[in-house]
């Protein structure tokens, strides 16, 4: 299993879980784990996904998320576990 984490934050709009879902579904990436909340009109969801089974690379993966969140008006974020392990590591 090859995890990762993604990370989504911005002004609340509906259809955002929709547009990432879909993304990696049709990319072949498994959601393992979702947790999202909206706080004063803002948006924040992190996932732990497995890549394992992606049709496209990684470096497609970041690079297509953070244009569906361009679309949206999202920042998303897609990083390696252990990448993100490293930088939230105290």
């Amino acid at each position: 299993m090859e995890k990762c984490i993604i990370t989504v934050v911005g002004r609340d709009t509906v259809g955002i879980i929709a547009k990432v879902c879909t993304y990696l579904a049709d990319a072949g990436i498994n959601i393992l784990d979702i947790s999202q909340t909206i706080l004063s009109g803002y948006f924040n969801m992190m996932m732990i996904v497995d890549v394992s089974g992606s049709v496209k690379s990684f470096d497609t993966v970041v690079s297509e998320l953070e244009e569906v969140g361009n679309s949206i008006g999202v920042k998303i974020k897609c990083q390696r576990e252990e990448i993100f392990d490293s930088m939230h590591r105290i």
